[in-house]
Parts: structure tokens; C-alpha cells; sequence
């Protein structure tokens, strides 16, 4: 039997090797992978990436500042170039049906495969604030890594939205001398962390917001419930980060609290595996703080371990058929 032979031996027709489910850096370049090791894989892509409003992927080599959209085309025309497939799909429901598994879309389609890896990264979850959502990924941000140098020594305002405001005025103080923290509903900072943010020269400014002031499509100020204004040109917020990922709830895959308080993931070891054998995660559904590189790594990594788990599952199944043949007479 040929190499090829004993791969298409190895599943049964109408059975990918791999289903990934989510078609953005972690799962396109988990794809990648996976079809450069000759693997059968199809990437269902629901076609909402969570960098979608962002005007540029930043801080990734070799292509800071390219369109997130340029980046997605590009690794799909390359997982095609190796024989990888790719559909639009939303994906509703993963099932386990053996020999391996059964994921069903929105659209009334299933597609059956001997692995799934996860890559449907999380929702952001804004404040119920007005002109949050309007401006999110333009200049209402909230990773500095990825567009700290694209508002660097501007007036910069963090709201106190969640556990990381203090730390992510601090780390903002970075890229401006101009770093307002608005307490909004959160309780003042205590002692110690006032101490750091004046020895920082960030000033704590108390008070409910109650919106963003935009002139000219472009974010002028923040407005506190009592009426006064507060000029900025970037807001930054702590959005709670969900992971996608209510589909695996039949696998008994749910997600929980992630350790830094950001929102619920899918917890698995460092190559992406989980607690339900055949399922690996990568990217944001797993790790809420990822950015593109390490998300697309981490598909990569994935990727390489689902293919060994095959590989080791395929020589058990081939030594077994050897040794059943030589008990057969000629």
C-alpha cells in the first residue's frame, strides 16, 4: 500500500482527518500546519474576527500595521496552496459520533472529523457606556501593545471598567505624560495605588461617566455625569472577554473564570489540548490576552500535536492489521 494509501486507510470517507472550527490567526495557521503534514482539513470560518474593527494588526514581525482583513486572505491562500479547505460556516453544535466527531453549522450542515481544534476566540463585552461601542478599535481601545504607539503623547482617559484599570493607566503612562484614570462606578484607588499613580503624574479624576464626546467623527472628550468635560482624544477600557465556545457544551467543554478576572475561557495545557480527549484550543477562546502572534503560534503548536496524536493512533491501527494479516493463511 502506498503512503497515501494507508493515510485515506486511516479514516473512513466522508471523515476529515481535522475539523478546525474558526478561521483567524490561531486557526489558520493551526490549518497551515495541519495541511503541510498532508492532513485532510477544513476550516469552518463564522467570518467575524474579534480585530475586525481595528484598522491594523501591530506589533506582529514582519507585518505591523497590515489590515486584519489583508493578514486573514493571505493565510487562507496559503492553507489552499497545500490542499486545506476552507468554508463559511457558523458552527452550533460538536458532538462526539465515532470515531471521532460530528460538528453541526447554523445552516443545517455537518461535516464529521477525527479532531477538532478550537479557534473561535471570545466577544468582547463593552461597557453600557454612550459612544463605547461606536468608537471600539478606532480610538476607544484597550491593549497598549497593540495601538499604544498610535495614540502615543496624546490625551489618553482609562475608565475604571474592570480589575486591570489601574494597571492598564499605568502601563498607558508609557506612551503619553497625559494619563487620566475616571473612577466612573469603581471604588477610589486605595492608598498604595493613588501613591503610584501620583508618583506617576496620573491623575484620578472621580465620578460616573456618562459618555464620549465625538465632533467631526472623532473622539474629543469624556463627559461625567455631573456635567463637566474632560478633553481626550483615546479612551481605554477593560472589556469582560467571553469565549466563544458554547457549541462544545455536549462534549462537556464549558468555560470557566479565566485566573486574571478578564472573562470565561476554555482551559487546556500549553500545546492546546483539553480535558476532552481529541479536542484541542488555541488563540483567544483559551487565552483571553493573546494578540495575533502568539495566537497564530499557538495554532501552530496545536496543530503539530493533534497531527502526532494521529500519527501514533494510525501506527496502533496498522501494527494491529499486521499482525491480524500474519495470522491469515497465503
Amino acid at each position: 500500500m502506498t503512503d497515501n494509501g494507508q493515510r485515506q486507510a486511516a479514516r473512513e470517507p466522508g471523515i476529515r482527518d481535522v475539523v478546525v472550527i474558526g478561521g483567524a490567526a490561531a486557526g489558520l495557521a493551526g490549518a497551515l500546519t495541519l495541511a503541510r503534514a498532508r492532513r485532510s482539513v477544513l476550516v469552518l470560518d463564522a467570518g467575524a474576527p474579534r480585530n475586525r474593527f481595528a484598522e491594523g494588526v501591530h506589533a506582529l514581525l514582519g507585518f505591523d500595521g497590515i489590515a486584519p482583513a489583508e493578514l486573514l486572505e493571505r493565510g487562507r491562500a496559503e492553507v489552499r496552496r497545500y490542499g486545506g479547505h476552507i468554508q463559511t460556516g457558523e458552527v452550533v453544535r460538536a458532538r462526539r459520533v465515532e470515531p471521532g466527531f460530528a460538528v453541526d453549522t447554523a445552516d443545517g450542515r455537518t461535516v464529521r472529523a477525527r479532531r477538532l481544534l478550537v479557534t473561535t476566540g471570545l466577544a468582547d463585552e463593552l461597557p453600557a457606556i454612550p459612544g463605547v461601542a461606536e468608537r471600539w478599535g478606532r480610538d476607544v481601545l484597550h491593549c497598549p501593545y497593540c495601538h499604544g504607539w498610535e495614540v502615543r503623547d496624546q490625551p489618553v482617559g482609562v475608565l475604571a471598567t474592570g480589575p486591570q484599570a489601574i494597571h492598564q493607566a499605568q502601563l498607558f503612562r508609557q506612551w503619553s505624560e497625559d494619563v487620566v484614570l475616571f473612577t466612573h462606578t469603581a471604588a477610589p484607588p486605595d492608598a498604595t495605588a493613588a501613591g503610584e499613580l501620583a508618583a506617576r503624574g496620573i491623575r484620578v479624576v472621580p465620578g460616573e461617566v456618562a459618555g464620549l464626546v465625538v465632533e467631526d467623527d472623532r473622539l474629543t472628550g469624556v463627559r461625567l455625569a455631573g456635567g463637566a468635560l474632560v478633553a481626550r482624544t483615546a479612551v481605554v477600557v477593560a472589556p469582560r472577554m467571553v469565549a466563544r465556545a458554547g457549541f462544545l457544551a455536549e462534549l462537556g467543554l464549558a468555560p470557566v473564570e479565566h485566573p486574571s478576572g478578564a472573562g470565561p475561557h476554555i482551559p487546556a495545557d500549553p500545546t492546546g489540548a483539553t480535558a476532552v480527549a481529541g479536542v484541542w484550543v488555541a488563540g483567544n477562546v483559551t487565552d483571553p490576552s493573546a494578540q495575533v502572534g502568539p495566537a497564530a503560534a499557538a495554532g501552530s503548536v496545536a496543530a503539530a500535536r493533534i497531527n502526532a496524536d494521529l500519527v501514533a493512533e494510525e501506527i496502533g491501527t496498522a501494527v494491529a492489521a499486521a499482525r491480524g494479516g500474519a495470522g491469515q493463511p497465503a
